[in-house]
């Protein structure tokens, strides 16, 4: 990987993991990471062109007709003893839930979260919104020079970066940057479930499902909807019916 070096030394120490709440949380966080770990490669690498407060970012919420998109920033310190995070997507409620909170856990941790609403991915559309969101969560971070993101190329990020396809089962920060959006953002939809009730967004998130989707024609658009997403657009605007030919 070919990058600017930076002249910060980096400091190395260690950390014992957190205590596990119960049995279950427990299971969960069995096998917490080394320095030496696969998913913690790309960290290494980027170290070793001199690059100390490396962070990963990821976002969640870009194929969703209801609520805002939301991106995640996460630097681990060097020589902590990390959660055994992973893919949210490979992850269920209780696993997601319990990673965040050991995530949040780890001593030293830098976390940073953008969050853009409807109205702004309706102006802007989903793609720059998402760019926007990785932004502000790499803005909030107090020390960090580099970025590793999942996806492609991220235009206007203010720190060197690279783009990691599939890069939420490549890389450990990115990982847990994955998790820490993903349930920050299905906390908000929890929340606008009970401020909209008979959507079913604590279900599926906002996701197109069928249930939503019979909502949507039932109720009608919320302020929360993204209007400018094409089932949305259609409830309050029909297109004009088809003339048939018998």
């Amino acid at each position: 990987m070919s990058v600017a070096r930076s002249s910060t030394i980096c400091a190395t120490r260690s950390a014992r993991p957190p205590a596990s709440r119960n049995s279950a949380r427990s299971k969960i966080l069995d096998g917490f990471l080394t320095e030496t770990d696969e998913l913690l490669r790309l960290e290494r690498e980027c170290r070793a062109e001199g690059f100390c407060f490396v962070a990963g970012v990821d976002e969640v919420g870009r194929g969703p007709l209801a609520g805002p998109v939301v991106a995640a920033a996460v630097v681990f310190p060097r020589g902590a003893a990390l959660p055994p995070v992973n893919d949210s997507k490979q992850l269920t409620e209780l696993e997601r839930e319990t990673l965040r909170d050991a995530i949040y856990a780890v001593p030293g941790i830098q976390i940073g979260i953008g969050e853009i609403d409807v109205e702004t991915i309706d102006r802007m559309n989903i793609l720059n919104a998402t760019h926007l969101a990785m932004r502000r969560a790499v803005e909030q971070l107090k020390q960090a020079d580099f970025i590793l993101v999942d996806g492609r190329p991220v235009k206007g990020l203010p720190l060197p970066s690279r783009a990691i396809v599939k890069g939420d089962a490549k890389s450990a920060s990115i990982a847990a940057a994955s998790i820490v959006a993903k349930v920050y953002r299905d906390r908000l939809m929890v929340k606008l479930d009970a401020e909209y009730p008979g959507y079913g967004f604590a279900s599926h998130k906002g996701y197109g499902t069928a249930m939503h989707l019979e909502a949507l024609k039932r109720l009608g658009v919320t302020p929360v909807h993204r209007r400018s997403f094409r089932p949305v657009r259609e409830i309050i605007d029909p297109p004009p019916e088809q003339p048939t030919l018998f």
